[in-house]
């Protein structure tokens, strides 16, 4: 076969090139996790996050976690810290929880993760890193720290501070469905 340079072959490379990128495209747009996925959180916005990915990590720990959660009256993410946020006091409280999740919750407990459970245990805490990493400002806003968003964040904080740090902690990851739940608001493919 001769390939030769000239308008019929060129014709028949976007007569063929075409279809293959429709059908590519198609493929793309159809498969979970392929697509572009999104965290928009009023000004800030984080690209690449796989929510199914963050929520099987926690279903493979949250009937370990929960079960050692023997202070069942109390709750962290109460409606006061998550219902009604703003988005412009969403980007300060997301930037806020998923730092403390970090530094507190995942820092101390790590050590008590159970070996079954470590690997999903890890995927939470890689992800929010991700997450926090990407938390990005569009249009070239700052992150505006609300004053209302600074007082839903100390609410859940304060409630954290009232139990024992075994208590605080358990609590804390058995409540990442509820963290989960209310970040899917804001996610957008």
């Amino acid at each position: 076969m001769n390939f030769q340079e000239g308008p019929q072959n060129l014709s028949w490379l976007k007569m063929v090139t075409l279809p293959c990128l429709s059908l590519i495209l198609f493929v793309w747009s159809q498969v979970p996790g392929l697509q572009s996925q999104e965290f928009q959180f009023g000004p800030c916005r984080a690209e690449g996050v796989n929510l199914q990915q963050l929520r099987e990590a926690f279903w493979t720990i949250q009937e370990t976690v929960q079960a050692q959660d023997n202070n069942t009256s109390v709750r962290l993410l109460r409606q006061e810290v998550l219902q009604n946020v703003s988005d412009a006091e969403s980007c300060y409280l997301i930037h806020a929880l998923l730092k403390f999740y970090l530094n507190t919750v995942f820092k101390n407990y790590h050590k008590r993760a159970e070996f079954k459970t470590l690997k999903s245990f890890s995927t939470l805490a890689n992800n929010f890193i991700v997450i926090m990493s990407k938390l990005q400002p569009t249009e070239n806003e700052m992150f505006s720290v609300s004053e209302s968003a600074h007082k839903r964040f100390l609410l859940f904080h304060r409630a954290f501070k009232r139990l024992d740090i075994e208590a605080a902690l358990k609590k804390a990851l058995g409540e990442v469905d509820i963290l989960l739940t209310w970040m899917e608001k804001f996610y957008k493919i």
